[in-house]
Formats: structure tokens, sequence, C-alpha cells
């Protein structure tokens, strides 16, 4: 009798077992085991920028954690760990007697395996059914995982208080070291905190944890895990922290964002799953770069506004391959803010490179020495006038873009075509709807933003070269494995002859031009825009400057989010300018005092200069082969490229009888004496074929 109720109770408990294991299978939802862990942001040196999570936690494997830390939380949490199947119901049995002995709750007997359920399948409800779920959950991933596995799990969730998931990361936290690196005692500190982290923080409560510490020594001791006098010398020992805290960095929000952005748009991966996948992300930002850029967008003095809120975006980018080395969303960008990087504004003058010049030397229709009609003119309605109400009747491209001016620049778009102006644009990664000449001066329907502008003139400091900019070198799981990569597509937009002329104007605009402003002392081609508030004198609404060094392009934008009667800016583009030099100034890209022509290109010469030859001397000589001669001498001017037109004058009528390069002297042979001559010398421009303001008829004089 008493043998069959024994056998019938061991085949219901095999039954009940097995029932749980059937039960576990089914509450249990294994995708929880996937721990949420920390992905690390570095840079192109495998440096750590910064951390991004939901927790902050890095996983790491178990043979990585020493054999006397793995045995400190046995200690304390689950001294029979390696004993029972996910309930010990000797320690149940010991705390319950404790309990009832106490008359209160006392001591726990959850073991390391339900303490792993309770945390990451369950709440901290203290209801029977959710005690009996446990035990479940327990007994099936006993049954499921090995103790090492359970062991690495558990270690890998915890919480250890001051926002710290995991050993890793409270190793990385409280000592500034790997976990497996870690002493007896400094692991013995960390097993203490997971029953409440609060209380025996070494930082808030340092007396209490070394308590705390030093109990779990000695049952370290007690279960032969350390000998007697590893436990004295630990326990004399100080609590040796050396807190590492996560920075708070908010100059890296903008970048931080545009990762994100850049990772879901590219890479098809989610905010979400890179807060918890722990992966390891590439990024080519120069933190010297972006430290700085944060620092000057904090200075009041480049933002002269009506009102403390005007605003500011800044880019830089790498100009052989196109990472992004720096990004400023605005002055007090908040993460997931509005980022004035991305967001489309008014261009002004910085669009006439790319829209105007480049392409119409490209297509042949003018050089930079092309003569270019400076005049107020009217297209169909539309009659652009120069900023500052002069007009030359010609000048230069050359002049055009040093003084920014705006009718040459409309006269030639009306030359070169909308749609070519447009194709040479989306080639560039612009794209806008508009189809007026307006598009010359930068007067768009929607805008451009400073991250594509930016992108444009790259291409002008990478030999004609367009590739799309990127945020994100590669991305690396948690398992090693690579899942993203930049790919770095280049196509021809302009020859290296087009960029090369635009990049020695855009050098003069910088050295005698509308950039002039502040210093730099390093090779710097750039173009300024201003665009101003209709309707009131002297209001702007977009500043800009968009320049690149031999290694760098970038560009800064300052206006308001919303310009109106009573938030405009009081000054132009020199405030942009001289604070893309401020940032800029001191770093590596000033060293290059100049840069490198390309192979196969020509250089472009300086422009000539003519002035007024103030004076002219003419003379009869007697030589006696050329019987009487004529010499005339003038002041030569220092550029030596100059030529001289010599014009004769006999009656009414006036002919080009010779010219001269780079003298000041010229002589006329078989002179008849007996006629009356005139001479005029005028200097003339071989680059535009130009002749300037020439002396008087002068007669000769015998010596």
């Amino acid at each position: 009798m008493i043998s069959g109720i024994v056998l019938s109770a061991a085949v219901l408990s095999i039954i009940a077992y097995f029932a749980m294991i059937w039960i576990g299978a089914i509450v249990v939802d294994e995708k929880k085991l996937v721990l949420h862990s920390a992905t690390s942001l570095i840079d192109q040196e495998g440096r750590p920028i910064t951390k991004l999570y939901l927790e902050n936690r890095e996983i790491i494997d178990i043979d990585k954690v020493p054999k006397h830390v793995q045995n400190a939380f046995i200690a304390v949490e689950d001294k029979r760990f390696y004993e029972h199947h996910g309930i010990d119901f000797r320690a149940i049995s010991r705390a319950l007697f404790k309990d009832i002995a106490a008359f209160k709750k006392v001591e726990g007997g959850s073991t390391i395996t339900q303490q792993l359920a309770k945390n990451v399948f369950l709440t901290n409800d203290k209801t029977v059914l959710r005690k009996m779920t446990e035990a479940i959950i327990a007994i099936y991933l006993e049954q499921k995982y090995s103790k090492r596995k359970i062991l690495e799990m558990y270690l890998n969730q915890i919480y250890f208080g001051h926002g710290v998931y995991g050993i890793q990361s409270a190793s990385k936290f409280f000592f500034n070291k790997d976990a497996s690196e870690l002493t007896i005692e400094e692991g013995a500190l960390l097993a203490g905190l997971p029953k409440a982290p609060a209380a025996y923080s070494p930082i808030l409560h340092p007396e209490k944890s070394l308590e705390r510490r030093n109990a779990i020594l000695t049952l370290m001791e007690r279960e032969n895990y350390i000998s007697p006098e590893q436990a004295v010398r630990s326990q004399g020992k100080t609590l040796g922290l050396n807190i590492h805290k996560t920075e708070d960095k908010p100059w890296l929000s903008a970048y931080i964002d545009m990762v994100f952005e850049e990772a879901e748009n590219k890479y098809h991966l989610s905010n979400e799953e890179l807060l918890k996948g722990g992966y390891k992300i590439t990024v080519p930002i120069n933190i010297d770069v972006q430290e700085k850029a944060f620092k000057v967008f904090k200075e009041k003095a480049y933002f002269q506004g009506t009102k403390d809120d005007a605003q500011g975006a800044f880019i830089l980018l790498d100009n052989k391959t196109g990472g992004v080395l720096a990004a400023i969303g605005g002055r007090n960008y908040v993460s997931k803010g509005f980022n004035r990087l991305t967001a489309k504004r008014q261009p002004g003058s910085t669009f006439k490179p790319i829209a105007v010049y480049a392409p119409a030397m490209e297509e042949g229709l003018f050089q930079p020495y092309s003569l270019l009609k400076d005049e107020k003119l009217d297209y169909k309605g539309y009659s652009p006038s120069n900023y500052d109400g002069r007009y030359d009747g010609h000048v230069t491209m050359f002049d055009a873009l040093i003084h920014s001016k705006n009718a040459p620049s409309v006269w030639v778009l009306d030359k070169l075509g909308i749609d070519k102006s447009k194709e040479y644009l989306e080639k560039n990664g612009i794209y806008i709807e508009d189809k007026g000449l307006a598009i010359a001066l930068g007067g768009l329907k929607y805008g451009v933003s400073p991250f594509d502008l930016a992108n444009a003139y790259r291409t002008f400091a990478n030999n004609g070269q367009y590739s799309k900019p990127y945020f994100i070198q590669k991305i690396v799981n948690a398992n090693g494995d690579v899942v993203a990569e930049v790919k770095k597509q280049k196509y021809q937009v302009f020859s290296p002859q087009t960029s090369w002329n635009m990049t020695r104007m855009l050098e003069q605009v910088v050295k005698e031009g509308t950039a002039k402003a502040g210093q730099y002392e390093g090779a710097l081609a750039g173009k300024t825009g201003t665009t101003s508030f209709p309707g009131k004198k002297g209001a702007v609404m977009d500043a800009w400057f968009v320049g690149y060094t031999p290694d760098v392009t970038g560009a800064v934008w300052i206006g308001y989010d919303r310009t109106d009667e009573e938030h405009f800016l009081k000054g132009g583009s020199d405030y942009p300018t001289k604070m893309f030099k401020n940032i800029l100034s001191g770093l590596k890209f000033e060293e290059k005092t100049s840069f490198t022509i390309p192979k196969k290109v020509k250089d472009l010469e300086k422009p000539i200069r003519l002035s007024r030859i103030p004076s002219l001397s003419a003379t009869y000589q007697f030589h006696a082969l050329q019987l009487f001669k004529v010499t005339l001498k003038w002041p030569a001017q220092d550029d030596d490229r100059v030529v001289y037109r010599i014009y004769e004058r006999s009656g009414e009528s006036k002919k080009l009888v010779g010219s001269v390069k780079g003298k000041g002297e010229y002589e006329i042979p078989y002179i008849n004496i007996f006629s009356e001559h005139f001479y005029q010398v005028v200097p003339y421009n071989p680059q535009t074929h130009q002749e300037g303001e020439g002396t008087d008829f002068v007669s000769p004089r015998w010596e």
C-alpha cells in the first residue's frame, strides 16, 4: 500500500515536472532573453566617443568574468546554485522558518535562476500566481540552458544603480576597468549592490557599502571560495572607487540625431534597435571641431538680431571622403529637436557659383575673364538690381563673383538656360522646383539646406567630383559582423579645370571680396550670401558663408527660425564668415596655406588691373640707318603682362601703329619730320581684350 502511494507520488512528481517545463515553454518568450545593450559610437581610430542606450549595459561573456567575481554573486545570492534545478527547496524552507520566527519577511529563498526569470519575464507583484509562474519559468530555464549560460544572463541583466546595468558596465562605471580585471574585493562590492542598489551605493553610502562588501567577503570565505587570509586582506582595503560617469555631451546632440536618421533611412535600423542592439558605429567626426563649434555658437556676438533667439547651423565635411566632421543643428539644440542643418533656407549669392558660373564655364559659354553684361535689364518683368545700385556696363566673371554683383549673374543664367542650370544642380545633389531667373540669386520657393549647400561646394574642392556625404562609416553588430558600410560612389560634375578656376576665384572672394571679414591664416575659398527681408529696409533674413580649405568644406547659416517684422538680423554675411574662420582657426586645417593645383590643369592667372598712364613723352632722334625716329616713353605699370598699344594721329585719322608688352618705351622708325604726328599710348588687357584709359595725344619734340 505504502509503496504504491510512493510510486504514485513519484509518477505525479515526474508528470508535474514535465508539465511545468511544458508550461514554461509556452509562457517564456525567449526574445526577452536578448538583453538591451548599449551601442557605442567610435571614431575612425577606434576611440570611444559616447554610448547610445535605453539601458546602459554592455554584454560580456561569462568566460571573461573572473571566477572569484562569479563566486561572490553565488555566495550572496544563491550558494547552492550548482546543485538545484531552478528552485532551491532547502533555501525556501529555511527562509520560511526565519519568516515565521520573526513574524515578518526577513529572508528570500529565490535562486539566481528565479531572479533572472522575475527580472526578465515578470513584474515585482507579491502574488502567489507570480511566484508560481516564476518557479515554472526557472525550471524551464534550467532545463533549456546550462548553469554557465544562466549565470552569464543574470550577470548581464541585473541593475547596479546609477543607471548602470550588467557586470561589465558596472565595472567600468565604479572602477573604470573591464570586468575581467576586477579584484576579489571589487567583485564582492558589486555583488552586494543588486539587493538594494540605492541603499548600498558606494557613492551615496560608502560606509554601508563597505560593510556590505566585507560581509560578502566573509560569506565567500565560509563557502571556501577564498582563503581566510584573502578575506582578511581584502576586508582591510578601501572601496577603491574610480568613478567613470557618462559625460553629458550636448555638443554631440545634433550629430547623434543625424546618425540615427541615416541609420534608419539608409540602413533600415530603427532608433530603438540602435539603442538596445549593442552595435559599434564608426563615425568620421572630428571631436576638436565639434566641440569648438559648439562653444563658438554660444557667443552672442555672432547673432546680431532684433531678438536674442537668432539661430544658426554649421556643417563641416571631409573633402575627399564626404564624411561629416562636425554638425551643429542650432544654438540650443536638443535631442530630436528642430535640426536647422536640414531645414531649407534662401541661399542668396552662395547659389551663384553652383547654379550659374561653374555650369557656364563647363558649357564653354564664358571663362573667368570673359566680359559679362552689368546693366539693369528687364527679363519679361523680372528686373534684378545690384545691391549697391551701381553698374559698370561690362565686368569680368572674376569681378562679378568677387563683388557679388547680381545683374551679371542673371544675364549669364539667361544665356545658359534654366534647365541646364538645374541639370548641374541635380548632379550636385540639389533639387528645386523653381523655373525663373531668380535662381541665379538664390531666390527659391523652398530654398536649400546648409547640409546640401556645403556638399555642393565640396565638388569644387574635390576636382569636380560629387559624392554623397555620410555620418556612418561602418556598423558592426554585437557578434562582430559588419552589417552596414558606406559605399563611396563618385561621378564627375565639373571638369578639374572648371573646379580649379572656381577655387581661384573663390579664394579672391575671401581675400578681397565679400568674404574678407575675420581672420584665417590657411588657404580658404568661399562665398557669402545675404537675403533681405522684403518690405523692411536693412532687415536681413538669411546670412551665409560657404567655403572650403584644401581638406574640408563647410557652411554656416545664421537667421531666425521664422523671420517677421519683429525677428530679423541686423547684420549680413560678415558674421557667418567670421564664425567659420574662428571655428577652423588654430586647427590642423589652417596648416595648409595654399591649394594644390591638379595635374594637367592650367592655373588661373591673377587678374590684370589697368590703371591710367599719367604721362607720355615723345622725342625725335636721328639714327644713321633709320634716319629719324620717335621714341615714346611712359611710366610702365607694375604688372608686366599689360600690353601697351601705340596709336598715331595724323589729321583726323587715328591708327594703331604698334604695341609692346610690359615695358614703358617704344620706338617708331623712319619718321618724316616734315609731317605733323601725334601719339597716344593706351593700356590693353589681354585677358579681357579691353583697353584702359589712354594718355593724351602728344607731339614729338627734339631732344
